[in-house]
């Protein structure tokens, strides 16, 4: 009989079948995956640090950053759809801000890991 190494959180079973059998669904695989091409982009990463601390406008976002207004509604449209960012309208204004406090923690936790790799 061959003897498999077990797994620590499921013995008797190799950290594959483990991986395996937690794997999460395909549908939330794909929108992982989705959550980071977002954020695999150096403008939408400037942009979620300007919304770190709260709400901003279009406006503001494009100004700080140097980019037209129409390139940060598109970049603001994909992150919206991808539950990254959330809105809210004040009459003609529209103000963007980071959909809840997981997004920071992720973004926060990534910045964390290039510190340590910088030193």
């Amino acid at each position: 009989m061959e003897n498999k190494p077990s797994c620590p959180c499921c013995q008797h079973k190799t950290q594959v079948d483990c991986a395996m059998e937690n794997m999460p669904q395909e549908r939330q695989i794909n929108s992982l995956s989705s959550f980071f091409k977002m954020l695999g982009d150096p403008t939408r990463i400037k942009m979620m640090y300007i919304m770190a601390n709260g709400e901003v406008c279009v406006q503001d976002i494009a100004a700080a950053l140097g980019v037209t207004k129409s390139a940060i509604s598109h970049q603001l449209s994909g992150l919206k759809e991808n539950k990254i960012v959330k809105s809210r309208r004040d009459g003609k204004n529209v103000y963007y801000s980071i959909d809840d406090d997981h997004v920071s923690q992720v973004l926060n936790l990534a910045m964390t890991h290039i510190k340590h790799q910088d030193k």
